[in-house]
């Protein structure tokens, strides 16, 4: 289970920094960022691990509980699609994560990332490999950014009803897969990523065909 181990390593404030949304095929990629101010965490978050490892409705009880804390001092940023095929997926994390640094109350002296790939922030910053599963900051914000990215996608998809967002959150289950190649991309998938542009290039070549 994770502890603050890594995070008392430094002095002042830490911040754990982790991301959701790198291998779907549309969507934002959204990073939160979280601060304990205390390390006495009440029993609500007892429970507090890798997001990967808990099931949809332990995260969001985690989630609300971390809304709940006073000790929690919570931040979140994304970039969109359009900004993942401006910068590639590496760049629009990193814009996220330093939007969600960006968005605490407080500017932490050190972050710990999740990841061996550091984004460019005016502090010290550790990456650290499998973090949401070693330190209790960065398992938070795992927890903060998969379920504010689930919502995101359950949001998207009465409006493009086809590609199931709500239930694959973007990711590339063969049913998403199967819409795309039948359907094409729609304006919140993400060019440069390959099934995307291959469906691009189809459906283009079907309408050619078709003059």
């Amino acid at each position: 289970m994770p502890d603050f181990s890594l995070e008392s390593a430094h002095v002042g404030l830490v911040a754990g920094v982790d991301e959701a949304g790198r291998g779907p095929l549309a969507g934002p990629v959204l990073a939160a960022a979280v601060i304990f101010t205390r390390r006495d965490l009440p029993a609500a978050l007892a429970r507090l691990d890798d997001s990967k490892k808990l099931d949809a409705a332990t995260r969001r009880a985690l989630f609300e509980a971390l809304r709940a804390c006073e000790a929690a001092l919570v931040g979140v940023g994304a970039a969109s699609s359009t900004e993942i095929a401006r910068l590639n997926i590496l760049g629009a994390t990193h814009l996220a994560m330093r939007r969600a640094l960006a968005h605490l109350p407080v500017a932490p002296s050190a972050v710990l990332v999740d990841g061996n790939r550091a984004p460019f922030l005016p502090c010290k910053v550790q990456c650290v490999v499998g973090g949401d599963a070693k330190s209790l900051s960065i398992a938070a914000a795992s927890i903060v950014a998969k379920v504010l990215r689930d919502r995101v996608m359950r949001a998207l998809d009465p409006r493009w009803p086809a590609y199931g967002f709500a239930a694959n959150a973007g990711y590339p289950t063969p049913a998403h897969r199967a819409a795309l190649a039948a359907r094409g991309p729609c304006p919140h998938h993400r060019a440069g990523f390959a099934p995307v542009d291959a469906a691009r290039r189809s459906r283009g070549s079907a309408r050619r065909a078709g003059d």
